[in-house]
């Protein structure tokens, strides 16, 4: 009994010891609860991300053990001067001066992370015959013979001296072009020297190279080639606008013709082969003329003839490419040589139909017959039409595939970022090759956006101030694939050869059946 009342009184103090302990315990959170409200009335309130900054500053991490080191910051662009043009006429175009070109230096930006599109590979092959000899001063001016100009660039700056007008305003945005160029890479286009011939057809001859003791061949910019001549394809005046038939710059027009796709779905197009264009230029667009729809003849073919005289009175009103994509099936003719048309008639979804080119452009080797077009035959046009437009109506997924395939070809291999890579690549590879170090020939002439820009009138200005660089790269160019082997070429070759074979197997066959039933 005496154990059982010494062990309640011992409980008892114990609950009274634990309650004491409680309270206490109560009132000091208490306390310090009042307390920390009183002070965050009569505090100033610090934003979150302020009392990290101040807590960072304190506390900063020995070098270490820190999480990551600082990046460093990236490096700053240089502004680029806007073009103002001041109120002149005939008599004050003096008073329009050249803006100091903007410098930088080659190392100074961080190098793209993107691999540059197949295509541009050709620049090897365009510049192999100068590989092993180098570029003389010699060389470049017996280029001289047909060039409409001579482009010098020294230390940024541009220098122009013209030989012979050109066709045209091709001169004036191929130049207008090249000082972009300029701009968009700021301090990094070399020194060089070249000449350049604005006509379609190519002229140096490689066979008159290739003989014994024949002089090294004099390296020759334009806008095309073919298998037997030497010059170096350009990218062509177009790009940046052609003002006498009302093109617009490429990146306008890429976008509007992006969107005429889409107005009519390719189910819901014309089932027939689709052409507009001026036939008078060559032989082989007045075949095709032939080609037409007749009384005699349907060959699945729609043919209209361009009138541009008439076109521009009347505003162009029937020549807008972007609401030429509503057939199944568009033809690309070459006229006197290669046709500027063919980014046009390619950049639609319908499916391309080629007759058979004789000359390439500087993206065009990139192209694949029944991957990306339709080929047709050169010496049986109509009949070749006419099996294709069978063959895509009877094969429509595939017809659409194809068209689809040329279409996003277009539409992102030749973005205007990857053309000025390309002209940054093959004038940096050229001048590599330069034996000599260029400077400005005495009846030169600098050029400059404002010195183009500022006396242009109409839609010539306007076409120029819609393709301006306002901003320069914060990148390097595209990182430039290796050569092409000579396994590489001849598999391309046989690639094509075979796709070609194929479509006339597959035409012959249709003609046999089709003799056999009539």
């Amino acid at each position: 009994m005496k154990v059982q009342n010494n062990v309640r009184q011992h409980l008892k103090k114990t609950c009274e010891a634990y309650s004491r302990t409680t309270s206490t315990v109560f009132i000091f959170f208490l306390t310090l609860f009042v307390g920390a409200f009183v002070w965050a009335q009569w505090m100033p309130v610090v934003p979150f991300h302020d009392m990290l900054t101040t807590i960072h500053s304190h506390t900063a991490l020995p070098e270490s053990i820190s999480s990551k080191p600082r990046k460093p910051d990236p490096p700053s662009l240089p502004t680029l001067p806007p073009i103002s043009c001041p109120n002149t006429t005939d008599q004050t175009q003096h008073l329009i001066k050249c803006s100091a070109p903007p410098t930088l230096l080659p190392g100074s930006l961080p190098p793209s992370s993107s691999t540059c599109p197949s295509y541009f590979r050709w620049i090897h092959e365009d510049l192999r015959p100068w590989a092993n000899t180098g570029i003389t001063l010699d060389m470049v001016e017996r280029a001289k013979k047909t060039a409409n100009f001579r482009l010098t660039i020294v230390n940024g700056s541009a220098y122009v001296q013209k030989y012979r007008q050109s066709f045209q305003t091709r001169d004036v945005f191929t130049l207008w072009g090249i000082l972009q160029l300029l701009r968009y890479f700021p301090g990094r286009i070399p020194d060089l020297d070249l000449m350049f011939d604005c006509v379609d057809w190519p002229v140096v001859k490689a066979e008159e190279y290739n003989l014994e003791n024949a002089p090294s061949p004099p390296p020759l910019f334009r806008y095309c080639g073919d298998e037997s001549t030497l010059d170096i394809a350009f990218p062509d005046w177009s790009f940046w606008g052609w003002p006498e038939i009302n093109i617009k710059p490429w990146d306008p027009l890429k976008r509007e013709i992006e969107e005429g796709n889409k107005r009519v779905g390719w189910m819901n197009r014309e089932p027939y082969a689709y052409w507009k264009g001026n036939p008078a230029v060559a032989k082989i667009r007045q075949e095709l003329v032939e080609c037409n729809v007749s009384e005699a003849h349907d060959w699945n073919a729609r043919i209209y003839e361009q009138n541009w005289v008439k076109e521009s009175q009347e505003g162009f009103k029937d020549s807008d490419l972007s609401k030429q994509c509503i057939h199944r099936y568009k033809i690309y003719v070459e006229g006197s040589a290669w046709s500027v048309s063919e980014k046009y008639i390619l950049a639609c979804d319908s499916m391309t139909l080629i007759v058979k080119p004789k000359y390439y452009d500087f993206y065009s080797r990139g192209l694949m017959p029944v991957e990306h077009y339709w080929p047709i035959r050169e010496n049986d046009k109509c009949r070749s039409i006419k099996f294709a437009v069978d063959w895509g109506n009877s094969h429509k997924e595939k017809a659409q595939e194809i068209g689809k395939e040329a279409s996003s070809y277009i539409q992102e291999m030749l973005k205007m970022e990857n053309i000025y890579d390309y002209m940054f690549h093959l004038l940096t590879e050229y001048a590599k090759l330069l034996k000599y170090k260029p400077t400005v020939p005495p009846d030169a002439t600098e050029l400059c956006s404002e010195l183009m820009a500022c006396p242009a009138h109409g839609i010539e200005q306007k076409f120029m101030m819609d393709s301006v660089v306002h901003r320069p790269r914060d990148a390097g160019p595209c990182e430039l694939p290796p050569p092409y082997s000579d396994v590489e070429l001849k598999t391309i070759q046989s690639r094509r050869e075979n796709s070609i074979k194929q479509v006339g197997t597959w035409e012959e066959e249709a003609w046999k059946t089709e003799t056999r039933s009539s």
